[in-house]
């Protein structure tokens, strides 16, 4: 079914992060509502990110192609790498281990996969479904200590609003 655009992200006041982002969430919840192309959702999703969140210099997807694998998907910023071994850099090792990982600096990350100079920390959670883990948000930040517990919390909240909201049927 056709449907026309009509979302426009508002700003929201990030001086309270628990606050920001539950209106994010919220925001998000709007702009994917009736879409389930998990495509679509997933570059709309990181578009929102990267606009609202202060201080990123990318945010994006890579998904699980293999258990071996992760592949990039949707995103924002300069251009990424495209692949990437499960247990290699912040991503793979966030899959191999079930985990988010919230990295202060990058290069402090034994094996972190350098595909932006300027990126300096990292968080990247996990996408899951009800058959487990299918891929992960990553995000970066040229600022060192970019990222904390309340921002671990709040993306791990966007990511299950883009698990929920997607169809990931063949």
């Amino acid at each position: 079914m056709w449907r026309q655009a009509t979302f426009a992200a508002k700003a929201i006041d990030t001086s309270d992060k628990a606050a920001f982002y539950r209106d994010l969430a919220a925001q998000l919840k709007a702009l994917l509502d009736g879409e389930s192309d998990s495509i679509a959702n997933a570059a709309n999703t990181a578009a929102l990110i990267f606009q609202m969140v202060p201080d990123l210099n990318w945010a994006g997807f890579y998904f699980l192609a293999s258990d071996e694998e992760l592949v990039l998907g949707p995103f924002q910023g300069k251009p990424a790498c495209v692949r990437i071994a499960v247990g290699k850099g912040v991503c793979g090792t966030a899959v191999q281990l079930g985990t988010s990982m919230l990295i202060k600096d990058v290069h402090d990350f034994p094996g972190h996969i350098a595909c932006d100079a300027d990126s300096r920390s990292e968080l990247v959670v996990l996408l899951e479904d009800d058959e487990g883990v299918f891929g992960v948000l990553d995000l970066d930040s040229p600022l060192p200590g970019r990222f904390d517990k309340e921002d671990q919390a709040g993306i791990e909240t966007l990511a299950a609003i883009y698990a929920a909201a997607s169809s990931f049927e063949d």
